[in-house]
């Protein structure tokens, strides 16, 4: 039986990106992030498939996860599509927080994963130590 996770939006990744995935695709988005949701209630199921979802650093309970989804109704693939999410897992509290929501081109810099974990450890000081 897998655990199941209490999911957390915090509000930065609400208020920078998630808007505009919203403004964009419309009812998609809410088909979308229904289905991530859900998704991340089951957070050790999607680690299990390795090409969805990747652990980038596992210390003191917290896992930091970045994962790959597709909008709801288009034709690009999880990872053609170039849209990610990064979570904090809390083993001890079964509790999953998404950190940022984003597509690849929303970034600055030549670099994603170096401009995603900027934005992680200027926006959660709580994470900065252990990315």
């Amino acid at each position: 039986m897998s655990t199941s996770y209490a999911v957390v939006v915090e509000k930065f990744a609400e208020r920078h990106f998630i808007s505009k995935f919203k403004k964009k695709y419309k009812r998609a988005w809410d088909v979308t992030w229904n289905a991530i949701h859900e998704e991340f209630k089951r957070i050790d199921t999607l680690i299990g498939e390795t090409n969805i979802a990747e652990t980038i650093t596992d210390q003191g309970g917290i896992k930091i996860c970045k994962t790959e989804f597709r909008v709801h109704g288009t034709q690009q693939s999880r990872h053609g599509s170039g849209n990610r999410c990064i979570v904090a897992i809390h083993k001890d509290t079964n509790k999953v927080c998404v950190l940022l929501v984003y597509h690849k081109n929303n970034l600055s810099g030549s670099n994603e994963t170096t401009s995603w974990k900027n934005l992680v450890k200027e926006n959660y000081p709580e994470y900065s130590k252990i990315l």
